[in-house]
């Protein structure tokens, strides 16, 4: 019989803090891990909590929107726990993986998800086809217009595209779109590397 760990994620100032504890000790947790956040990238102590796992322990969560900041990331972080021989259980959905029932509703949120990323990317490619149009005056553009490099961003952003979809969508080479994404990341890392074989001019 493995431990059984909470995890409980709230904002600053939020008012469900204690509640989220209480259900969580007495659903039995041994361990309660709180990441306390103004932003949702901001969880430390689940990362901690993932390196505490063991094959067999099982995490409780007060309702699944504490674990997953999206149904895509919620997903993934099932699928990671899955991996690892971890269970998770949820106080709220009542949703317990290591039953059959709960793994079935776990499917059904993977197919979910895969069915929102297929709209994201139909939508992404539709907005870039048309910031190509407006943005050609004719031959290959050596740089994107505003509007382009907006959608761009977005695209890769949202994890929908590549870059050398957003590249083949824009009709532009994989070095323009990595200069622009450089560009604009603000200056906080999260920006793309082209390969060592992309050119540079």
């Amino acid at each position: 019989m493995g431990e059984v760990f909470g995890y409980a994620r709230v904002s600053t100032g939020d008012q469900n803090t204690q509640l989220q504890l209480d259900a969580l000790r007495d659903a039995g947790c041994a361990r309660i891990l709180v990441d306390v956040a103004s932003s949702a990238a901001e969880r430390p102590e689940l990362a901690h909590l993932h390196d505490l796992l063991r094959d067999g322990d099982t995490v409780v969560v007060w309702r699944l929107d504490r674990l997953g900041r999206s149904l895509r990331d919620l997903v993934d972080q099932v699928e990671d726990l899955h991996r690892m021989g971890v269970a998770l259980r949820s106080l709220r959905e009542t949703i317990d993986t290591s039953s059959a029932g709960g793994r079935f509703v776990l499917h059904v949120f993977a197919s979910l998800a895969e069915f929102e990323r297929d709209l994201i990317r139909e939508r992404t490619l539709a907005g870039l086809a048309a910031a190509r149009a407006r943005g050609r005056l004719g031959g290959r553009p050596r740089a994107l217009s505003a509007d382009q490099a907006r959608v761009a961003r977005s695209a890769y952003d949202g994890g929908a595209m590549s870059v050398n979809d957003i590249a083949a969508a824009l009709g532009v080479a994989r070095s323009t779109v990595y200069r622009e994404l450089h560009r604009t990341s603000g200056g906080n890392g999260d920006q793309p590397h082209p390969p060592a074989d992309t050119p540079q001019a």
